[in-house]
């Protein structure tokens, strides 16, 4: 089974777009919207502190009735943020996604984030794992 490290070299993009404590939701929804990712990693200097993602736009602000413009995203981030190594392999991060409800992985090496995983990330690579199985034994098959 691969690993996160194998799952960030095989991404088109290795670069992670992150947000600050201090910024508005509405800044955050912007980069979201730029960059087409549905959340962004919430940094201080080197340290990551939690994670915001539409979904949590829409139950701390939409819900609440509370504006995106004055609200700064330490306010409504998901904190802490649970977080994977590279080592780590695609079942583990598949099992922490599916028993904490996650749609998105920051990956850290010694403290640095290094890269985020979507579940997307992870269905594609199962895919392409499952495909390449399926191939092979087709192969075996036919004696090839």
């Amino acid at each position: 089974m691969n690993t996160v490290a194998h799952i960030l070299a095989a991404k088109a993009s290795r670069h992670v777009h992150t947000i600050g404590p201090e910024d508005t939701v509405l800044t955050a929804l912007q980069v979201m919207a730029e960059n087409n990712v549905g959340a962004l990693p919430v940094i201080d200097g080197d340290q990551l502190l939690g994670i915001v993602s539409e979904r949590d736009y829409a139950r701390r602000i939409i819900l609440q009735g509370r504006s995106s413009v004055g609200t700064p995203v330490k306010a409504i981030m998901s904190a802490p943020v649970v977080t994977v190594e590279p080592r780590q392999d695609l079942r583990a991060c598949m099992e922490l996604m599916t028993e904490r409800k996650l749609r998105h992985l920051p990956v850290v090496d010694g403290g640095r984030l290094i890269g985020l995983l979507s579940i997307g990330d992870l269905v594609k690579e199962v895919i392409a794992e499952k495909d390449g199985l399926i191939n092979q034994l087709e192969q075996y098959i036919r004696g090839e």
